[in-house]
Order: C-alpha cells, then sequence, then structure tokens
C-alpha cells in the first residue's frame, strides 16, 4: 500500500487534516490499518483502531437497523403511514403529508424540503461552541430562536414553519435530516424505551460496539478519545485549530450523533457483508439486510439510495454499498463491497475533508486501480450559451446552504466561500463541478412550463429565493 500511503500523505497535508484513520477489512479480517497524522496534534498523541471520533450521518444506517429490528418483531411496517405513530405531525400540505410511510422517511423520498429544524435541534451546543462561526453561516440560518430539546419542541417548530413539501411522497429524494429525526421519534414510541437506549439494547451490546455511543458525558469515561478541530479562513490562509465542543441534538441524535471506532464500525459493518450477523450473533435476518441494501430510488445516474445507506450497483462491476458523514469536527466514510468480502471506514476530526477519497484510493490501489481513479464519468456536453440565463439566481435552503449560480465569461458557475467554481454541461439540465475536493453532479429542476424552480445540490432539493 505504499502507492497509497504517498497519495494520502499528500491529500492530508494539502487539506490540513489534524488525523485521520483508515481501516479495511478482508472478510472480517484486518489487512490494513494507518493512522495519518495525530488525534491530539500538540501533544502528538497517534490514531488507534480504538480512537474515539464522531460519525455524524453514518448514524442513519444504525437507525435503518433499528427500525428493522422492529419490523421483525411485528410491531411495524415499513409501509406504515407515519401519521399513524406521529399524529401531530404538520405541515401546509396535509394531503401529500398523510401518504407519507416510514419507507419514505428511510429513503429521503418523504418530500421534505431542507429545513432549520436540525439547526435548533442542535441550537444550546452552537450557543456555547466558539467555533461555530466557522462552521456555520450563522446570518444566513438565522440562529435566533428557541433551542429544540425534546420531540414535542421538534413538532410544534416544523408545525410553526408550515413548510409546504417538495412533491408527492416516493416520486423524488431529497436528503433530510427531518425525515431521521422523526424516523428517531418512531422507535422511541413503538419501542416505549429512548432512540438511544433501543438502538444500545438492540444492536450495540449483542454486536459488541463496546466504544460506540451516543451520551456526551460517557467521552470522559474512555481514553484514546480525539480532539475536535475547526478551520477558519484568515489573511494568511486556513488556520485549522482545536475545539473542545461536541456538537449535541437531543431530539435528532438518530439523525448523526453516534461517537464510535474503526474497529466498531468494521465490526458493524458486517451485518451488510454477512448477512445479518456479526461475531456469531444475528443481528438482523438475511430478509431485512436486503430489505437495507436494495437501491430503492435513483437519486444521481447509477447510485441510489437504501434505507441509510448509499448503493452503487455497479462500482467497477461490483456493488458498493457506503454512507459518509459530516458535522463539526467529524468526516467520515464507511464502504461495503459484498461481492469481495471488502468493508472499510475513515474517520477524521475536521469537517469538510476528503476522508472519503482517502478511503477509496486506499480501496484503490487494493484492486489494483489508480489511488485517485474515479468511476464517476459523465461526459461534457454542449449546450447554448443562451439557455445558461435560466439557470441564473440564489437558492437558499432553511439548513443554511446559499448556492449562488452565474454567468461568467459564457459559462455557468456556482459562488461557493467568495470563489467562482465553473461548472461542465452533462446532459439533461445537470452541470458537474468541484466542490470539497470532489466533483458533484448539480441538477436544475424545471416546473411544467420549463423554468427552473429549484436546484439539486448536496444531494437535496433547495428552492430558488423569490426575486
Amino acid at each position: 500500500m505504499d502507492l497509497f500511503e504517498e497519495y494520502a500523505e499528500k491529500l492530508v497535508e494539502e487539506n490540513q487534516i489534524p488525523g485521520v484513520g483508515i481501516g479495511l477489512n478482508k472478510d472480517g479480517k484486518r489487512f490494513y490499518e494507518k493512522g495519518f497524522g495525530y488525534r491530539d496534534v500538540e501533544n502528538k498523541l497517534e490514531i488507534t483502531a480504538d480512537t474515539i471520533f464522531g460519525i455524524a450521518s453514518m448514524t442513519k444506517s444504525f437507525t435503518c437497523v433499528a427500525i428493522m429490528k422492529l419490523q421483525e418483531a411485528g410491531k411495524l411496517s415499513v409501509h406504515d403511514k407515519i401519521l399513524n405513530y406521529l399524529p401531530e405531525f404538520q405541515t401546509a400540505d396535509m394531503e401529500k403529508t398523510k401518504e407519507i410511510t416510514i419507507h419514505h422517511l428511510m429513503t429521503h423520498t418523504a418530500g421534505i424540503p431542507p429545513i432549520s429544524t436540525h439547526v435548533f435541534a442542535r441550537k444550546r451546543s452552537i450557543d456555547s461552541d466558539p467555533s461555530a462561526k466557522d462552521y456555520l453561516d450563522l446570518d444566513l440560518v438565522n440562529n435566533i430562536g428557541s433551542a429544540i430539546d425534546t420531540y414535542e419542541d421538534m413538532f410544534n417548530f416544523i408545525a410553526e414553519l408550515n413548510y409546504k413539501p417538495l412533491d408527492s411522497a416516493g416520486s423524488s429524494f431529497s436528503y433530510s435530516n427531518d425525515s431521521f429525526g422523526l424516523l428517531g421519534v418512531i422507535i422511541s414510541r413503538v419501542s416505549g424505551q429512548s432512540y438511544e437506549s433501543y438502538v444500545t439494547e438492540q444492536i450495540l451490546k449483542p454486536a459488541k460496539l463496546t466504544r460506540s455511543f451516543f451520551d456526551l458525558d460517557k467521552l470522559d469515561s474512555f481514553d484514546d478519545v480525539t480532539t475536535l478541530y475547526a478551520a477558519k479562513t484568515t489573511e494568511e490562509g486556513v488556520h485549522v485549530y482545536p475545539t473542545e465542543i461536541w456538537w449535541d441534538a437531543p431530539a435528532m441524535r438518530a439523525a448523526g450523533y453516534l461517537k464510535s471506532t474503526m474497529n466498531d464500525i468494521l465490526r458493524y459493518l458486517e451485518i451488510f457483508r454477512n448477512g445479518g450477523m456479526v461475531g456469531g450473533v444475528r443481528i438482523l435476518s438475511k430478509d431485512s439486510v436486503n430489505q437495507m441494501i436494495y437501491p430503492h430510488f435513483e437519486y444521481e445516474k447509477g447510485t441510489y439510495y437504501g434505507y441509510g445507506l448509499r448503493i452503487t450497483p455497479d462500482y467497477y462491476g461490483e456493488t458498493l454499498i457506503e454512507h459518509g458523514g459530516g458535522l463539526k469536527g467529524v468526516s467520515s466514510l464507511m464502504i461495503v463491497l459484498p461481492e469481495s468480502g471488502l468493508t472499510g471506514v475513515a474517520l477524521s476530526s475536521l469537517a469538510s475533508v476528503p476522508s472519503g477519497r482517502l478511503l477509496k484510493g486506499a480501496l484503490n490501489v487494493h484492486k489494483g486501480r489508480q489511488a485517485d481513479a474515479s468511476n464517476f464519468l459523465l461526459e461534457t456536453e454542449k449546450i447554448d450559451e443562451a439557455e445558461l440565463d435560466k439557470f441564473v439566481g440564489s437558492y437558499t435552503s432553511g439548513e443554511g446552504m446559499n448556492v449562488k449560480i452565474d454567468v461568467n465569461e459564457g459559462q455557468l458557475g456556482h459562488f461557493t466561500e467568495g470563489k467562482y467554481n465553473p461548472l461542465r454541461y452533462v446532459g439533461s439540465n445537470s452541470f458537474v463541478g468541484i466542490e470539497k475536493n470532489k466533483e458533484d453532479v448539480i441538477r436544475f429542476v424545471t416546473t411544467e412550463t420549463g423554468s427552473v424552480d429549484r436546484i439539486f445540490y448536496s444531494s437535496r432539493q433547495i428552492r430558488k429565493d423569490e426575486k
């Protein structure tokens, strides 16, 4: 893996990554493990396979495993309407909302736009954290308001927003932390215990994930815990610095607040490699696993969403199952290639760094490919310059994303962090641009009359600002 390590060290240096751990297993056995940088830079404490990191949205698959266990127990069906369990859930279009099922929440196809619930669910963390200003655009998000501490607070907040659904349930994809927050409520109500205790008792303990937990108070009871880092842009460049506050969102932990380790995640991934079995203990039935890894909805060409997992049916001729995560002090990715018996994980202590590229680079070298090889190949197509004007505008989400699209010297581009990023046209109102060290598809969604009313960006549908 010397070629990979040369590639990795360059990426780590270019992106000022304080520390990242990479682990790969074959048929459940470790064949590669490496920590780049440190878990504590100042004290030069090395990363191990037991170093505790945040995993952010990788938590979503744990939430879906919990739902599948409740289905196996006969306590719910993924095709149940959510209002059976969440009667107080209110939107501006209850005709569409009453059709939403648990399946729609699990696949991000419930029609819920990116709203600001998650910001206020972690408001107490944000308000106590001086580094929050370097992670969130608080002016854009408008962090003024009451914290969402409970499920009741969450329902009241959403009802007051009175948002309009994007589409009918099941008809389109938009990544939704709110959907997984609602799944956490369903798990709690159906199981008769807290979401956290159900996941702990039904998944973490039987799978022997002994260093995985939700409660921030437990951080002090473990050694080998990463320091979190934040980054800010100054006149001298990007400055990376340690930050003490771990963010929490008590009402939305099901969306992304598990802490774990390389060892624990690689053990957990045996569920999807090994038909539901971990260390001789059955966590899920094979049928439940197959439902989770089924490509339910294609949201980008060749890429689908299962239940809390992203699925690429043809990844260099194999199936790739994966999910990443990003949060303040977290950048993560986990992967499974069932046909090869391969599982992998990358965990880092700084947001918005290419942990996924590092993990896939290690996989590429193991498979005999160049470290920077990519299966993401979309050919550039021609587009009339006159057509570009219809895409121009600002698109703003309640989560704090702001995408400004404009034309510069005859080429469409988007502005992020004050930089102009050119976009290349790949057909069907879709463009490809470089965002956070990787190519991403930006798709424009049109009305029946052909006008653009929203953008599909960072896996989310974001409505165009009204002029």
